[in-house]
């Protein structure tokens, strides 16, 4: 599940790790009144900008500025609520602006320059360790950072069995130049973050930049928060905090009849039963010459109500040619499931798009008669090859 910035700011305040302050506001008015009481208790009287959307890059469409006075604070809030943000991380229709974030001016004068960083924490899967990475050259695209000065990223690995060391945030610290003040306190930093990484159960924490303000203060001043979604049971303040607006309108659909769907880029919807079949048959896909629509796995129950439920979701995609329905009979008959994807499809009316359908296990051989014989435009396939072929065959 990904967060709002000032969600993830939320988490890593509460584990001790030193943020940017700031309030949210959902219109402009409110923007002003958040200003003033930032204003109170930061003694600063600029402020930044900055649009809630999940996608990185906001500051490239536009979506954070910085405000010199309320009326510029009502002026520049104004203009991003409401506005379709495109960022190289989005669509292009772009994300809606429902909220901004009035944050205090962290970059103000004193004895040296700020000095930006990026951090992040996230698992390497390779070795099943999870690791820091750390740059000096915050505030860019780390992938442009890694093409063109691979050199300036250096990584920590942490065994979770013993945890963050001391030796390996003080490594960090040093890495990244620092001495005196700021050195102590990016060791404290890192310790809180790491703490929080583990603590929330997040599978990402990208903080970028890190500040080392110019009086010497170590501070998130952004925070990309991604969080286990098998882990929020543990954590029903962070379930709250799910923002369905921000995420894929048939996906949310699906997760609320209890579907696993995946919206993808392809010209080929597919309906299985199983994640290691259905991650194959997206290979099929691929083979025949197509892309696969989405992944959706229906589960080990298929009846008619739940195959109908299934195709509106695919069908919700206009760039859909062709379905193919792969299901392994293990759990499920396979005759049950060839009655409900015809009488599903009797309840829906006319289908435009060819239906490919490979049915194979128990009873799969009543199931096809099933198929066959229902006069409908469903074409049936026992093996692979030959739902491959079919599917090759209507994307022709």
């Amino acid at each position: 599940m990904n967060l709002h910035e000032y969600q993830g700011k939320q988490i890593l305040n509460s584990f001790g790790v030193e943020i940017q302050r700031g309030l949210v506001a959902q219109t402009a008015e409110e923007a002003v009144e958040a200003a003033k009481k930032l204003t109170e208790e930061t003694g600063t009287g600029w402020h930044v900008i900055k649009a809630q959307v999940h996608a990185g890059g906001r500051g490239k469409g536009g979506g954070v500025k910085l405000a010199k006075s309320l009326d510029e604070v009502k002026e520049i809030a104004g203009d991003i609520i409401g506005m379709n943000l495109i960022t190289p991380q989005t669509s292009a229709e772009g994300k809606k602006v429902h909220q901004v974030l009035i944050a205090e001016d962290v970059y103000y004068p004193g004895d040296s320059e700020p000095e930006e960083y990026y951090m992040s924490v996230l698992l390497n899967r390779a070795n099943g360790k999870n690791m820091i990475m750390y740059s000096t050259e915050g505030g860019m695209d780390i992938e442009t950072v890694a093409e063109e000065t691979p050199h300036l990223i250096f990584t920590e690995e942490i065994d979770p069995a013993a945890d963050l060391l001391p030796f390996q945030a003080r490594r960090i610290a040093f890495n990244l130049g620092l001495s005196g003040t700021a050195f102590k306190g990016m060791v404290k930093f890192v310790n809180a973050l790491y703490t929080a990484y583990i603590k929330s159960d997040a599978s990402l924490f990208e903080i970028n930049p890190v500040l080392k303000t110019s009086d010497a203060r170590v501070i998130a001043v952004d925070a990309k928060v991604t969080l286990d979604d098998n882990a929020l049971y543990r954590h029903k303040d962070y379930a709250e905090m799910r923002d369905i607006r921000e995420e894929n309108p048939v996906e949310v659909e699906a997760k609320a009849v209890g579907l696993n769907y995946v919206d993808l880029d392809g010209n080929v919807g597919c309906m299985v039963n199983g994640a290691g079949l259905a991650m194959a048959t997206m290979d099929l896909i691929k083979q025949a010459g197509g892309e696969p629509a989405n992944f959706l796995d229906v589960g080990g129950t298929a009846d008619a109500e739940r195959v109908e439920t299934a195709f509106n979701l695919i069908l919700k995609d206009p760039n859909v040619k062709a379905i193919l329905v792969n299901i392994f009979g293990g759990i499920v008959r396979c005759d049950r499931v060839a009655q409900g994807i015809v009488d599903a499809y009797k309840n829906m009316g006319n289908i435009e798009v060819p239906i490919i359908v490979r049915l194979q296990g128990t009873n799969a051989d009543i199931a096809k008669e099933l198929i066959d014989n229902s006069g409908l435009d469903v074409q049936s396939a026992i093996e692979f090859q030959e739902a491959a072929d079919k599917v090759q065959a209507v994307l022709a």
